[in-house]
């Protein structure tokens, strides 16, 4: 997996500037120091000089101990993409043009809990050979299907016609659980 292109932190040595505005690890201002004074007084610690920003006059460094900066950043990152994976998460239920009742209830009751679980749910019927020239019917079908769901959802995205059948998209509704 390669990472995205991130602008790199400058630290230590790396700083070039002659004059750099320093803050203390606590975030208090130490002021406008030569950089070879500012290192020394990172090393004195024992942490990094890092260049926080670059593009103010003079550039603005923090002394502070980078590694333990980039866990955190890091943390919050997986963080964040852990939270977002759950929301947007689409479960399909098919259906098909001949499906007998027991089954649609089957597939009612799979759709019910995928919505009381908090996904969206697509519903598709599938058209085959002839059945293609029959989708006003196939509308209907779904149209019936998507009314026998008890669970509160609203329509997302209105019965539309894709070159395998017919498909619609549902979400729960939160209001209604409330």
């Amino acid at each position: 997996m390669q990472k995205q292109f991130e602008k790199r932190l400058r630290l230590n040595n790396q700083i070039k500037d002659p004059q750099i505005q320093v803050i203390d690890a606590d975030g208090k201002q130490l002021g406008i120091m030569p950089t070879y004074q500012a290192l020394g007084l990172a090393a004195e610690r024992g942490l990094d000089l890092v260049e926080v920003g670059p593009s103010a006059k003079p550039p603005i460094a923090k002394i502070m101990d980078f590694g333990k900066y980039m866990y955190q950043k890091e943390k919050k990152e997986r963080e964040s993409k852990s939270s977002k994976s759950d929301v947007h998460e689409v479960k399909t239920v098919k259906i098909g043009f001949k499906t007998e009742a027991h089954d649609l209830g089957v597939r009612q009751g799979q759709a019910e809990k995928f919505l009381n679980k908090g996904h969206r749910v697509r519903v598709e019927l599938t058209l085959r050979g002839r059945e293609k020239m029959m989708a006003a019917i196939g509308m209907q079908k779904l149209d019936a299907f998507i009314k026998t769901i008890t669970e509160p959802f609203v329509l997302d995205e209105p019965i539309k016609r894709f070159p395998g059948g017919l498909g619609a998209l549902l979400r729960p509704d939160t209001k209604a659980k409330k």
